[in-house]
């Protein structure tokens, strides 16, 4: 006989969610335009995203198995709200869709209309609406998959039992494939036979193209993600993005979705592993050791530079570097901490380092997320050649302290020692020249160049959004360009001059218990740009809620929040919990106004009932 009793229902806080609105329009709906009384009776979870941000890229990863396992429940509805001025594109939100395989729908938010309805303030967020349109959850960063999952089923039980849920088909619907030869190239790399090598991120392999840059040679990878080393035909990736040429003559790739670097034999077509676990590193986990034994996070590019390969470790914006000789991987600049500062390695803050190029005297570096060009001495310090933080861009030549790029991914050396900037958002090439300080734009009319690589006089273009490699004569003299300047699309917050209260909110899933096996369980790092606006308040602490106070004297900057939580599973019986690490960076606008808010609230897991 059934049971009958009633389903426990657990208290949770409910807020009925707001509509969807976006003026871009849907994607992936087949041309459908949904409101949310549309998927009434289905657990929808919002996740804010904009196409620009790594961590938004590492929850998309997050998200798969999930949308999988519960593909009748569960209907994932991306929003895409913009930071730069051409992710307000349609177009770059449509290409970046098909490039990053996403396979739900998504809401084209260009004015952030959506993202203001639910107040969110970081990029990625994610909202759980339940089957009867209440919003009962909200988590800001990453590592939040299992909590989700666990809240999903918890939705499912009680949802069934009222007779509220409702099971069947989603309303993602897959565009049609194009018939290209590459599809959303990241990087090239000239090989010693003349040919090239280009990373085919979206369709998971490399291709060898013969010297004119189209004739397509061989394709090497399965074609479909994974991680699986061998031949040309078995081999797999999953998004992977820079190429460096070795001495022996192999060559190193970025498996970037695999968190790993492979070696690719390039006479015979064999792929092995070099580093990385397959698995994403998160805090606490090891930064030096046997390559095969460490996690990385999203490694972008990398580049041989005495004696080892550097690595552009996007996903925790550092840089690493592998030893061939012992097989060692290790961090070798920066923080993890988001945002531009200049020093010695271990004190420098990088923000989604995603280029590299080398010479003998520098390693140059494009900074993707402070729109920024930087370099690496042999001594490893960290400085700064174009850029000035997370909040500024644009497209203006001139001399490099007031210069602005947009989003650049690629940098290449050049033969008189300037180089080359793929200024990936601004859809140009621009050059710096160390001996000028000068910064100018080389060609323009490009579609998202993501890297470049020199041939002879020639300059070859990877055009990522027109799916191809561009060759182009360098220039004797610059492009001229209307200068433009833009700040973040994200409407700075209000708030009041000195006393500040931050609140951080974290509330451990269900069943789990903040992890004070070996002393605190959370993280709080405080900052600012300008550090003067801060009087009191900065540093570490393990508080996840503290007091700030403001200068009167400044009246706008960054606060820039880095928050950690640790939960485990809370079951006394069990000898080994399941531990999960939940994080995330916050760099917060503010405008300092008489009237203004005295409390800062920022969500990492839970809902805030402050």
């Amino acid at each position: 006989m059934a049971d009958s009793s009633p389903v426990p229902v657990p208290r949770r806080a409910r807020v009925r969610a707001p509509e969807l609105i976006g003026k871009g329009g849907w994607l992936n709906t087949g041309g459908k335009q949904y409101a949310l009384s549309d998927l009434r009776g289905r657990i929808v979870i919002l996740d804010f995203w904009t196409f620009c941000c790594i961590n938004c890229l590492h929850v998309l990863d997050e998200l798969r198995e999930l949308e999988e396992k519960h593909r009748d429940t569960v209907v994932v509805i991306g929003v895409h709200s913009p930071k730069f001025v051409h992710e307000a594109e349609h177009r770059a939100v449509a290409d970046a869709v098909e490039r990053y395989g996403v396979e739900h729908p998504v809401l084209d938010d260009p004015e952030l209309a959506t993202w203001k309805q639910y107040a969110v303030r970081a990029w990625p967020t994610l909202v759980v609406i339940d089957p009867e349109g209440y919003v009962v959850a909200q988590h800001a960063g990453e590592g939040h998959a299992h909590a989700i999952e666990r809240l999903v089923e918890e939705l499912e039980a009680e949802h069934a039992a009222k007779g509220t849920l409702r099971r069947g088909d989603g309303p993602y619907v897959p565009p049609e494939p194009e018939p290209t030869t590459l599809r959303f190239p990241g990087k090239a790399l000239l090989l010693p036979s003349g040919n090239f090598l280009v990373s085919d991120t979206t369709r998971h392999q490399l291709v060898e193209l013969a010297a004119d840059g189209e004739s397509e040679v061989r394709r090497i990878g399965a074609g479909t993600r994974g991680f699986a080393d061998g031949d040309l035909a078995t081999a797999s990736f999953n998004e992977p993005q820079g190429l460096a040429l070795l001495e022996d003559g192999s060559v190193v790739v970025a498996d970037t979705v695999n968190h790993a670097l492979r070696r690719l034999d390039v006479a015979s077509g064999e792929v092995t592993t070099l580093a990385g676990t397959g698995r994403q590193w998160m805090q606490g986990d090891a930064t030096a050791g046997p390559g095969r034994e460490v996690s990385l996070s999203s490694p972008w590019d990398v580049a041989w530079w005495n004696g080892r390969v550097w690595i552009a470790m996007a996903g925790v914006h550092q840089l690493w570097a592998y030893d061939p000789a012992d097989g060692t991987v290790a961090v070798t600049a920066g923080t993890t901490n988001e945002g531009l500062v200049d020093g010695p390695g271990e004190e420098a803050w990088f923000a989604q380092p995603s280029g590299l190029a080398a010479t003998p005297e520098r390693l140059w570096l494009a900074d993707s997320e402070t729109s920024a060009l930087r370099w690496v001495d042999p001594d490893g310090a960290v400085h700064t050649a174009v850029g000035t933080g997370l909040f500024d861009f644009g497209h203006r030549d001139g001399d490099a302290g007031q210069a602005l790029l947009q989003h650049p991914l690629g940098v290449t050396a050049l033969p008189d020692g300037s180089v080359a900037v793929s200024d990936t958002y601004n859809h140009a090439l621009r050059r710096y020249d160390p001996a000028t300080g000068e910064v100018t734009t080389l060609a323009t009319d490009l579609r998202e160049p993501s890297d470049a690589v020199l041939v002879g006089d020639d300059i070859v273009v990877v055009e990522s959004a027109r799916h191809r490699l561009t060759r182009l004569r360098l220039p004797e003299e610059a492009v001229r360009v209307e200068a433009v300047a833009h700040r973040t699309r994200r409407a700075a917050t209000e708030v009041a001059p000195g006393r500040l209260r931050l609140d951080v909110i974290f509330q451990a899933p269900a069943g789990q218990k903040l992890d004070t096996r070996y002393g605190p369980s959370t993280r709080l790092l405080v900052s600012a740009t300008p550090p003067e606006l801060l009087l009191a308040g900065e540093g570490a602490g393990t508080d996840l809620s503290r007091a700030l106070e403001l200068d009167p004297a400044v009246p706008e900057g960054v606060l820039h929040v880095s928050a950690m939580a640790a939960s485990c599973d809370d079951d006394p019986a069990n000898e080994y919990p399941a531990c999960h690490v939940h994080q995330q960076d916050w760099g917060v606008p503010v405008r300092l106004t008489e009237g203004g808010a005295d409390r800062l609230p920022l969500v990492l897991a839970g809902m805030d009932e402050g």
